[in-house]
């Protein structure tokens, strides 16, 4: 397996990190993924539509997208392409998934893993389709204005990893989760807001902490916490064949054109399912407009 971390200074590598990659490979996708309750509850909640799916080859993928509010788009894409496509595609999440065991077991079982390159890699020689959302946690909390926008900032990896294993980077465009909360604080406000006092005595706010990291403070349907049934609308765009660059080590000039090349594929796709998610306004029966409000 091709080593792209340091794990002298990582404390998730080692003998832990092995037992993950271990763990990860042995799960086992459900037997009848239509008849699954997840897939039942996010098929009615919010009726994802998929569209573009003749640009996904047959072969193991890495499907990269745009990351919404809470990251909550894995949830609702992983059952939905699994019972619709048949591709039970390894999301890879941020690591304080897994610091705690308990947690860390059940993502697994439900097919999620650590966002790692070594599990990266690990998947990918064991041709597993897999999804990532190179904005990270990042991503998972900008605010509202964001909404739609890719903060990848100055990450490679994800087409570093595809290049080196020859993978086929399939980008796709999804919308609907960055509507599901509205935003009553952004994160980067709570250090001058009415909450800042009680976050601090909580330890939730410290000197150290990073505004640009703080979630907001959400509002979900009828002003709940439960989120907003919107409609999910996923478009998957051409796919990157990099099996041509298999065993190399690209150069950044490289790197960023590659890069460049799936963002304007995902941002092609979000405007053109934003397009289809109005079209299709009329879809929507009384109790979802409201609720949606």
């Amino acid at each position: 397996m091709a080593k792209f971390s340091d794990k002298d200074n990582d404390p998730l590598a080692g003998e832990r990190l092995q037992r993950h990659i271990d763990r990860a490979l042995a799960v086992e996708p459900p037997a009848d993924p239509e008849q699954s309750v997840t897939y039942r509850l996010v098929k009615r909640l919010y009726r994802p539509l998929l569209s573009g799916t003749d640009n996904i080859p047959d072969r193991p993928c890495l499907f990269i997208g745009n990351h919404s509010l809470f990251a909550l788009d894995a949830a609702i894409l992983q059952p939905v392409m699994h019972a619709e496509l048949g591709i039970f595609a390894r999301a890879m999440g941020d690591k304080f998934l897994f610091v705690n065991d308990a947690m860390g077991d059940f993502v697994l079982d439900h097919g999620s893993v650590m966002g790692h390159p070594e599990v990266c890699s690990a998947l990918m020689e064991a041709g597993e389709d897999i999804l990532v959302f190179p904005g990270g946690a990042h991503e998972a909390v900008k605010p509202a204005r964001e909404m739609y926008r890719l903060q990848w900032k100055e990450r490679y990896g994800f087409v570093r990893l595809a290049a080196w294993h020859g993978y086929t980077i399939v980008p796709f465009g999804m919308v609907g989760p960055d509507e599901f909360y509205d935003h009553l604080i952004e994160g980067e406000e709570l250090p001058d807001s009415a909450l800042a006092p009680l976050l601090r005595r909580l330890g939730l706010l410290t000197e150290d902490t990073r505004p640009d990291m703080m979630p907001p403070i959400p509002l979900g349907a009828l002003g709940t916490f439960f989120p907003k049934p919107q409609r999910c609308f996923v478009g998957f765009g051409k796919p990157v064949d990099l099996s041509d660059l298999v065993g190399q080590r690209l150069s950044k000039s490289r790197l960023k054109s590659i890069r460049a090349q799936v963002a304007v594929q995902i941002e092609e796709q979000l405007a053109e399912q934003l397009l289809l998610r109005e079209q299709r306004r009329g879809e929507d029966g009384l109790l979802r407009r409201i609720l949606t409000l």
